[in-house]
């Protein structure tokens, strides 16, 4: 044992408390949350909001969490660590959402300032229905204390009717999010155009390399990656950004368990 490894003994890292759902083939849900937090240098408090049977390509059944028991794991967390940052997966029901939010809301209560992530996932890359309830009302209770929601093309659509970045934009800020990420990995062409749009009106793009192949649990890594930097206490273009480079790293070495959808690698490094 070195004297490096000697003085990062007990180092305390900053938590983030994710709420996602289990995924089995390890590449979406709770099991990304925490790889791609860990690799940010933050540490992933997972409450799981919901049980899934699902493979690396399609869901076949979502079974919520009940409420209650949602409660007491978040409770029991937040009554003796420090929470750093929220990110919000799945949260299987309305009645989780609203419990979510109920959490959100107390911690606040001391630290009005907690950053919260919300991937607002609708559905599988395939279609498949993520929760007990309707996605897009099930939702409405917990804008109001995001603080960044980062979406993609169908759920940005979904979730305004809009086709129209800055409209889309308007009426998610409107509903109470602080900041808006729409990211453009389901559009066309050679590039990954994604949009920032600030309360105070700030406007930002980020453009990456469109790369081969489709993956599983892409929006889970980018929106953990985001908690875990505004965890560690950057500030939100720096924090985008550095969840991007992360993200994109990440897909660019993506790896196969079977075919279909590929693993993004969340233990890669820039």
């Amino acid at each position: 044992m070195n004297i490096a490894t000697v003085a990062t003994i007990g180092t305390r890292r900053p938590s983030v408390l994710v709420f996602a759902g289990l995924d089995p083939s390890g590449g979406a849900g709770i099991a990304a949350d925490i790889l791609a937090v860990a690799a940010q240098g933050a540490h992933a408090l997972p409450v799981i909001t919901a049980l899934t049977v699902q493979d690396n390509d399609r869901v076949f059944e979502v079974q919520p969490v009940d409420a209650a028991l949602l409660l007491r794991q978040a409770q029991a967390l937040t009554d003796k660590m420090a929470i750093h940052a929220v990110k919000i997966g799945i949260p299987g029901s309305a009645a989780n959402a609203a419990a979510i939010a109920r959490v959100i809301v107390q911690l606040r209560r001391s630290q009005p300032h907690l950053p919260v992530v919300l991937d607002p996932v609708l559905a599988s890359g395939h279609g498949d229905v993520l929760g007990s309830d309707d996605a897009v009302p099930a939702l409405a209770p917990l804008l109001p204390v995001t603080t960044v929601i980062v979406p993609n093309e169908p759920e940005v659509i979904r979730l305004t009717g809009s086709t129209d970045a800055a409209g889309q934009a308007a009426i998610l800020l409107a509903r109470g999010c602080r900041n808006v990420l729409l990211t453009g990995g389901h559009g066309e062409g050679s590039s990954v155009v994604n949009r920032w749009f600030g309360a105070a009106g700030q406007a930002l793009e980020w453009q990456w390399p469109r790369l081969p192949g489709e993956f599983h649990g892409s929006g889970c890594t980018l929106a953990a990656a985001i908690a875990a930097q505004l965890a560690l206490g950057q500030v939100m273009p720096d924090a985008l950004a550095a969840a991007q480079a992360y993200c994109h790293a990440a897909l660019a070495q993506a790896y196969a368990v079977a075919p279909g959808q590929l693993m993004p690698q969340r233990l890669t490094t820039l």
